[in-house]
């Protein structure tokens, strides 16, 4: 682990609060690794907020940024993470730095982080879900989807266990080595359930977590996620049993810590989407020695 850690992170971005690369980078620093940042968008705080404002990058202002790097020998890169992004044409043009990136470096480790929804509801435009399905997840090493993503990218409705695992076969079948869910609705009561499986070696390994619900509706976990993600399966050298263990105790305890900050205890109560925001800072010493609670059962591991 002696070479240096690059990691172009491509997502959203927000002036106030915790989402896209604001969620990512923070946790990925804390973890050794060097962050540069490409905004999708640039708004200044998150839409849940009912008012936002900002800009939208365009294929010109990524190009340029590209060009900028390249000019000056900085595209050698060891990781790409890829998130929020709307735009199809956008989209297929980071697809195509993707592969120019790992011609740089064929040991480069991209994560894609597919966010289009949740809770059967899409949040950016249809037409960007064919080009994830042909373009970016070919090049992916790793992908962390949530339960309606998976769905989305496979078409397969994940009414149990078996169908969600029928959804990580279909994504293994189109050569992704690593599949993780990041949560599903098929856990224990009062819990979700997180799905790492790795085909690395050679063989299957499967494993599932139960992830104890927080009574509170919080943006940006899922970005904060793939980001832990990324960093521990680096450190843990592909353990995806490790990983998904300390990403998960990392993320709970951020949860945890944010939820104990409400001003008010009922859960009923609506709190504003600032009081939500994820206490990112406040969290350094659970990023940096995250403290598993919970540890991952195999389900199959051939």
């Amino acid at each position: 682990m002696s070479q240096d850690k690059r990691v172009l992170s491509i997502q959203s971005h927000v002036v106030s609060g915790y989402v896209g690369n604001k969620s990512a980078t923070f946790p990925l620093q804390v973890l050794g690794f060097e962050v540069d940042a490409i905004n999708t968008v640039q708004f200044s705080n998150h839409s849940g907020y009912g008012v936002f404002k900002g800009q939208v990058i365009t294929e010109q202002d990524f190009d340029e940024l590209i060009d900028g790097l390249k000019q000056n020998c900085l595209l050698n890169y060891t990781h790409v993470l890829t998130g929020y992004c709307r735009s199809p044409q956008l989209l297929t043009k980071i697809g195509k730095l993707i592969q120019e990136l790992k011609k740089i470096n064929p040991n480069l480790l991209y994560v894609c982080d597919p966010v289009m929804g949740d809770n059967g509801h899409m949040y950016v435009p249809q037409e960007v879900l064919p080009v994830y399905i042909n373009e970016l997840l070919p090049l992916a090493d790793v992908i962390c989807p949530n339960q309606y993503e998976a769905e989305l990218l496979t078409n397969i409705p994940t009414k149990d266990i078996s169908s969600l695992l029928k959804t990580i076969d279909t994504l293994h079948d189109r050569g992704i080595k690593t599949v993780i869910i990041s949560s599903s609705e098929h856990g224990l009561d009062n819990h979700l359930l997180g799905v790492a499986s790795t085909t690395l070696g050679g063989s299957r390994a499967t494993f599932s977590i139960d992830i104890p619900k927080v009574d509170a509706i919080f943006t940006g976990t899922g970005d904060l996620f793939a980001s832990l993600f990324l960093a521990w399966f680096t450190l843990t050298e592909h353990n995806v049993k490790e990983t998904l263990e300390r990403t998960i105790a990392t993320v709970q305890s951020v949860l945890e810590r944010t939820s104990s900050s409400f001003s008010v205890k009922d859960s009923s109560a609506k709190l504003s989407s600032k009081e939500r925001e994820l206490k990112l800072i406040q969290s350094k010493c659970d990023i940096e020695n995250p403290k598993v609670k919970i540890q991952a059962k195999p389900i199959i591991s051939t």
